[in-house]
């Protein structure tokens, strides 16, 4: 628990003063909570940039450390209400943290999120384990963007904490950092409805459902486009004069390409053509912020020409990954009354009912908002939306169900967005008034009301559901997969990684392709099973041993990992 929230403590913590500090050197001199995610960006491209250098991730952390507390002494007396930004700021940050700790107060314990659920974690541990040896690995010579490992990397060497609670850190963060995003467009709002659509854009529901299975890159996606949005709304706002005004959103960009490579650009840059297509932006302003882009990504091009021909594992054989079908596209809409988004209407505990009542409530709110939005001539939220629905039609029409749900993930909080801005404005107006006439007036508090309400229980559905499993990692696992090759193989393990852990499907993930079967150190004998070549045994650390004399006949235990899992690791 501790090295967990260390961890989300000096990503939050980092990620406000570097971003800040940059905001500043822009020009801006106002609090902007925009800054969470141009800070999370630029220590996705800083961490990158050193981790290969000399200390294996130690330059790194150092050097996060230097750029912090050079943007807090820099940050002093620059940055004008920083006091009312701080009052906003805490209680977002607050229930922010406590829903994000939700999987592992109901697990009971701190440890890999999603697992048998998703076994992508399998593979960034592996990842973020070589980076931290100076070692090569798979997903680093094909290209595969690993800003965010990095980060763990410098968490893992700076702090002393293992890369699970380095991971769980990460994920925790970027949902904390997210909210606070989100009170760029919610600021002048009242306490309550402030908070409320803050939390409600950085955790709608296909964002939380995400979080629940770990993928922390699509998290990170969806809050790089939707603070990309917002870092072109403030562009015509508070920075409407500033020669720089454009530049936080290049920042953004850079760390969308090192977290999700030339992919994250196909929501950004769709969206950056469409508002300057309604907008026409200075040239000149345009035109830095574009060499500042080219510049700082300059040094990842070749791996993105690399990941170019990257494909992701799916045993499935269907471009399912872990799903059992096609995602609706409605549960963009935050309305999705299950604790599991792969499950259609109906098939959970929820009579299908209540999954089209709830589809009907939000689409309504949503056009009205768009509407709204486009009377409001709010280019850079419409140009947001529009980019994200063209990437789910590619995805849909071009692509697998698997990329299908993450376009929809990726554009969720956009839609929560640009539901909740123009009726929140609006709902307190009505609420303001001291005898609203007509019922529009009436409905209109009373419909968002029902719609914060519906999709923030949706949201802690996803979360509370979450599974969490072992508390600590070991690339020992990966490397006997390929000693034991088919096996027969037993491994014995502790009753608490099995029953508490999720142990036996992460097990059975990290030895996939052989015959693998699993026993707690309680059913586990004095000698193997029959037939069994290879045992592994949970200790300090994992150890095997080939079985010299195999006893003859057949294994008697299920082989689980045989049977692989129709899920795929990482993209």
């Amino acid at each position: 628990m501790i090295g967990t929230y260390a961890a989300v403590a000096a990503i939050v913590v980092s990620a406000l003063a570097i971003g800040q500090a940059a905001v500043c050197l822009c020009g801006g001199r106002r609090w902007s909570w925009v800054a969470p995610v141009v800070g999370l960006a630029l220590l996705c491209a800083l961490c990158w940039g050193t981790v290969r250098l000399p200390g294996d991730g130690v330059t790194s952390a150092v050097l996060v450390l230097v750029a912090t507390l050079a943007a807090v002494a820099f940050l002093r007396g620059r940055v004008e209400r920083a006091g009312e930004a701080f009052a906003q700021g805490w209680p977002v940050a607050l229930v922010a943290l406590l829903a994000a700790s939700l999987p592992f107060a109901v697990e009971g314990h701190f440890g890999i999120l999603g697992t048998s659920f998703n076994p992508d974690m399998s593979q960034h541990l592996l990842t973020a384990a070589r980076l931290a040896e100076g070692h090569g690995s798979q997903l680093l010579h094909q290209g595969y963007p690993l800003g965010p490992h990095s980060i763990v990397v410098a968490l893992n060497k700076g702090l002393g904490i293992g890369l699970v609670q380095g991971f769980g850190g990460l994920t925790v963060a970027v949902a904390i950092l997210a909210c606070l995003t989100a009170l760029a467009a919610f600021a002048e709002l009242p306490l309550l409805p402030r908070t409320a659509g803050a939390l409600l854009v950085g955790l709608a529901y296909v964002v939380a459902s995400y979080f629940a299975q770990g993928a922390f890159k699509e998290t990170m996606q969806a809050l790089f486009l939707f603070g990309f949005v917002l870092a072109l709304r403030e562009s015509g706002r508070a920075w409407a004069d500033l020669p720089l005004r454009y530049l936080p959103a290049a920042l953004i960009a850079v760390g969308s390409v090192y977290t999700y490579s030339f992919p994250g650009l196909i929501w950004l840059g769709g969206a950056a053509a469409l508002w300057a297509v309604f907008t026409r932006p200075a040239p000149k302003a345009l035109g830095l912020a574009f060499l500042a882009f080219f510049v700082l990504i300059a040094p990842e091009i070749g791996r993105m020409v690399d990941f170019h021909s990257f494909e992701t594992f799916d045993p499935s054989g269907a471009g399912l990954g872990n799903l059992f079908g096609q995602i609706s596209p409605f549960e963009v809409l935050g309305i999705w009354p299950s604790g599991d988004f792969r499950l259609a209407p109906g098939d959970g505990a929820v009579p299908a009912a209540a999954y089209y009542l709830g589809i009907a409530l939000a689409l309504m709110l949503f056009v009205y908002g768009a509407v709204k939005l486009w009377r409001r001539r709010e280019a850079a939220i419409l140009s947001g939306l529009a980019a994200a629905a063209l990437a789910y039609a590619a995805a849909r029409i071009g692509g697998t169900p698997y990329t299908a749900a993450k376009a929809i993930e990726i554009g969720a909080p956009v839609v929560a967005m640009a539901i909740l801005l123009p009726l929140g404005k609006q709902a307190v107006r009505f609420m303001g008034a001291m005898r609203p006439k007509g019922t529009p007036q009436r409905l209109v508090p009373a419909a968002v009301a029902l719609f914060v309400l519906a999709a923030g229980v949706c949201s802690l559905l996803a979360l509370a559901n979450a599974p969490v499993g072992p508390t600590s990692f070991s690339p020992k696992l990966s490397e006997f997969r390929k000693q034991v090759g088919e096996g027969p193989t037993l491994v014995v393990a502790s009753p608490q990684l099995l029953s508490e852990q999720h142990g036996s499907p992460f097990l059975s993930w990290e030895l996939r392709g052989g015959r693998v079967c699993i026993q707690s150190t309680e059913e586990a004998g004095g000698k193997p099973p029959a037939g069994v070549r290879f045992v592994i045994r949970e200790g300090d650390d994992w150890t095997l041993t080939k079985v010299a004399h195999p006893p003859p006949g057949k294994t008697p235990c299920p082989l689980i990992a045989e049977r692989q899992a129709r899920q795929g690791p990482a993209r």
